[in-house]
């Protein structure tokens, strides 16, 4: 068993299958050479995590409205969800990819570590059955399951913001009061956020911390730090 295969607990009996769940797209396109790579797993993978996550939340919260099991079950397949279990993984290392991916941070790429372990659990579920791809997924998401906010994340906007920009990097995000005006009675404040020197959003309100939540509506809203990661 390969390092990945022991943390994993499961020995693949088809190895070409795992290959591919780690070949990145772009090792083909600089190559120009015909590769296989983790797309279509990636897709297989995407259905596989809906449906452990909305079993396991369904059994472990048997009150909770179907609205609100959405939102919790989009939180724990989003990138930054998947990203946690990547990274526990230490996926980014086995991954297989063309030089200039990989020189532009390609293995600690959010979008990139998502996608191949949504591709790694479609290989699984291929290689072995659905009950083992829940063992592997359950254990990985452990913690993140036990500490899994039931609150509305847009309750919190600035906690949201920040736990999506550190599960990226551990800079945090920084507020800052651009412009204010009115009479001290009515003034009116615009604060902006900056992380990793940018501007993610800016924000109005009568009080530094409503234009500061209001920013973080805003950032979360437009997700820039998304595009910059392309």
């Amino acid at each position: 068993m390969n390092p990945l295969e022991e943390r994993l607990q499961y020995k693949f009996r088809n190895s070409l299958l795992l290959a591919e769940a780690l070949t990145h797209p772009s090792l083909g396109y600089e190559t120009q050479r015909h590769h296989f790579d983790n797309q279509r797993l990636e897709f297989l993978g995407d259905a596989v995590l809906q449906l452990v996550f909305t079993e396991y939340l369904f059994d472990t919260y048997p009150d909770l409205p179907e609205g609100q099991l959405t939102k919790l079950r989009a939180r724990l397949v989003s990138r930054e969800g998947l990203r946690l279990s990547a990274d526990a993984l230490d996926l980014g290392r086995y991954l297989m990819m063309g030089r200039g991916e990989e020189a532009t941070g390609g293995r600690t790429r959010s979008s990139a570590l998502a996608d191949a372990y949504e591709a790694l659990i479609g290989a699984l579920y291929l290689d072995s059955d659905y009950v083992t791809v829940r063992r592997v997924v359950l254990a990985e998401a452990r913690e993140h399951l036990e500490n899994l906010d039931l609150e509305d994340p847009s309750a919190n906007p600035k906690g949201r913001l920040q736990e999506l920009l550190q599960a990226i990097a551990p800079q945090s995000p920084a507020y800052e009061v651009v412009d204010q005006s009115g009479p001290e009675h009515l003034k009116q404040f615009i604060s902006r956020i900056v992380w990793l020197g940018k501007e993610l959003g800016r924000g109005e309100g009568r009080s530094k911390k409503e234009a500061e939540v209001q920013a973080a509506r805003k950032a979360l809203e437009l997700k820039i730090w998304e595009t910059t990661e392309g």
